[in-house]
């Protein structure tokens, strides 16, 4: 049995057609231990009241983390702060990141916006992010994967990996919580 940690982010108030509850409901079918959280005010979210959730959550051990839109960020900022648990978590998915001017120019999520990348993840995670993504103009591998010396995957077409980009059920995601070397398809 493995423990996943599943992150959502901006206005995402968990819908049963979303990827991540799909993958939530896949991985329980199979006897994993899933945390799929409603993180709080979904829609004009604190950085420091989800930092405080995340690192409760990290409290209880999860194996693999995977993180959506601004809970990668989320994610960064954990690891940037030291924050307890970062380190024993066995591999990360961050999965469609936004962009630093996208969040800048967002009130309700300004604060998300990513710390300086120089710090070094502590360990295996991959990028995977659509290559048209609205959310991440300049792409997800200049912004993060670069900089941040990881895998990136990107997939075309793919926008936001998001439900208005047809992303309910994503096989692809299910395969790489069972096998880290999955690869990552479209729908």
């Amino acid at each position: 049995m493995t423990a996943y940690l599943i992150l959502h982010g901006w206005q995402n108030h968990r819908p049963a057609d979303h990827w991540q509850h799909h993958l939530a409901d896949r991985l329980t079918g199979l006897g994993h231990q899933v945390t799929y959280p409603q993180l709080p005010d979904p829609d004009d979210p604190s950085l420091e009241v989800w930092l405080t959730e995340l690192t409760r959550y990290l409290s209880e051990g999860p194996d693999v983390v995977v993180a959506h839109s601004a809970s990668v960020l989320l994610w960064l900022h954990a690891v940037a702060r030291g924050t307890a648990g970062v380190g024993d978590v066995e591999r990360v998915l961050l999965v469609a990141p936004p962009a630093r001017p996208v969040l800048a120019g967002l009130p309700e999520v300004a604060e998300f916006v990513a710390p300086p990348l120089d710090f070094t993840l502590p360990g295996p995670t991959l990028l995977v992010a659509g290559d048209d993504d609205p959310y991440c103009p300049g792409g997800a591998r200049a912004a993060y994967g670069d900089p941040l010396g990881i895998p990136t995957q990107l997939l075309p077409g793919a926008a936001h990996l998001d439900l208005d980009a047809g992303y309910g059920s994503w096989p692809a995601v299910l395969d790489w919580c069972l096998d880290p070397e999955a690869g990552f398809t479209v729908r």
